[in-house]
This record gives C-alpha cells, sequence and structure tokens, in this order.
C-alpha cells in the first residue's frame, strides 16, 4: 500500500461533458439570503476546465476580489440518461464526490448581465474529490453531514437532508431537457455559511486552507494561492 502523502491525487472526474450546478436548493441557503425556498428550480453551468485535484491550489483571479466558497454533493452519471423517471434515476447514478463550487461573487452577481456562468467557470474553481464512491455504497445520499472549514473554523454545517429538489428529481428534470452522459457531473447544492451573506462578507485570501467533507465520502484539501 502506497501512503497517501507520498502520491498526487487528481481529480477523480477530468473532463466531463457537462458540469450542472443548481441554486438555491438548501433551506438554509435560502433562508441566509432572505429569500423564499424556491418553487421552480434553476441550474446554471460550469466549464470543465476549472476541476482541479482535491489538493491541488485554488488560484485567484487577479480580475475578482470576491472569491467564495460553496461545498456540495456532486451527483456523477453511470450511463446515458434521456427522459427518464425520478423512480428510475438511481440505477444511472455511478457514485458520489464532493465539490467545491468555488465563485466569484462580483462576476456572478454584478457583471455578464446576471449571468453565472463567469463568475462560476474562472480556472482551478471546482475542485472535487477525493474519489467517487459508488451509490450502493452510500446508505442514504439524502442525510450526510457536509461542511467546510477554513483555517480550522468551520463555515458551513449543514445536511443533504436540508435539500429543497431532491437528487431523483434533480436527474429526471434534467433528464428531459437534454441528454445525460457518463460522467456528466450534478453539483446539488449548497448549505448556509457561505462567504457573501456573512456580516461582513468574508472571500478567500492568499494563504487560506479550506477543507471540504461530507459523510461517507472523505475529505479534501486546498489551498488558496
Amino acid at each position: 500500500m502506497v501512503p497517501l502523502k507520498d502520491v498526487n491525487l487528481l481529480a477523480p472526474i477530468s473532463k466531463p461533458d457537462k458540469i450542472v450546478a443548481i441554486a438555491r436548493n438548501y433551506t438554509g441557503h435560502c433562508e441566509e439570503q432572505h429569500l423564499p425556498p424556491p418553487t421552480e428550480p434553476m441550474f446554471f453551468s460550469k466549464f470543465s476546465s476549472c476541476i482541479i485535484g482535491p489538493y491541488e491550489n485554488i488560484v485567484l483571479p487577479e480580475i475578482s476580489k470576491r472569491v467564495d466558497w460553496e461545498v456540495e454533493l456532486a451527483v456523477v452519471i453511470g450511463k446515458k440518461a434521456k427522459s427518464i423517471r425520478p423512480d428510475q434515476v438511481e440505477s444511472y447514478i455511478f457514485g458520489y464526490t464532493i465539490a467545491q463550487d468555488i465563485s466569484a461573487r462580483d462576476w456572478q452577481k454584478e457583471r455578464n448581465g446576471g449571468q453565472f456562468l463567469l463568475g462560476k467557470s474562472m480556472d482551478t474553481f471546482c475542485p472535487i474529490g477525493p474519489s467517487v464512491v459508488t451509490r450502493e455504497k452510500i446508505i442514504d445520499v439524502n442525510n450526510l453531514n457536509i461542511k467546510t472549514i477554513l483555517n480550522g473554523d468551520v463555515k458551513q454545517n449543514g445536511n443533504t437532508s436540508e435539500m429543497i429538489f431532491k437528487i431523483d428529481f434533480m436527474v429526471s428534470y434534467l433528464s428531459q431537457i437534454f441528454t445525460l452522459h457518463p460522467g456528466d457531473i450534478i453539483l446539488t447544492g449548497t448549505p448556509a455559511g457561505v462567504g457573501v451573506h456573512r456580516n461582513p462578507p468574508l472571500f478567500l485570501k492568499v494563504g487560506d486552507v479550506l477543507e471540504s467533507e461530507i459523510e461517507c465520502i472523505g475529505k479534501m484539501c486546498n489551498k488558496v494561492v
């Protein structure tokens, strides 16, 4: 057995056909924004070029001063899915991993006409890992503790039970719109505790250490440079 300290773990998936993410899908995240829970899901995308490994560095772009964190449970599609029902979804899921939906809030909210894409897709803005845990290893995906720890302080501490739109709904919904392919990644939302909604707001800076943890899946640790 090779010790973890002697290897460089790469992202478990590097070039998915799609990365699809959902906004405001945790009750606590809606509450911290003083917004009601959505009645219809809001999806956006991230470019696959922003994927990095579970221990690689997050690089702060010069063009943003408001870079934030969002820990998320990520669904990895296992086989081609088109127009499937919610009760069929489980067999189309390969497994689950951890993702950080790193976000340049100024570009997400104030630039690019309010479209999320550029603020979400800057280089290194999607750490994933440390591995993909196959679906049969997760007893209850709707009851997993999920955390972000920044420099040793817990900033997000939620549970996937807070999801407004559940995974079977999300995968089925998306499959009605476009075909999901093996390796596609769906980010399922983030709990309360992101930096932009703190008082005062808190954003990532050079030297920060960002840990992302989900029960039954593991932990990532990314330094900010």
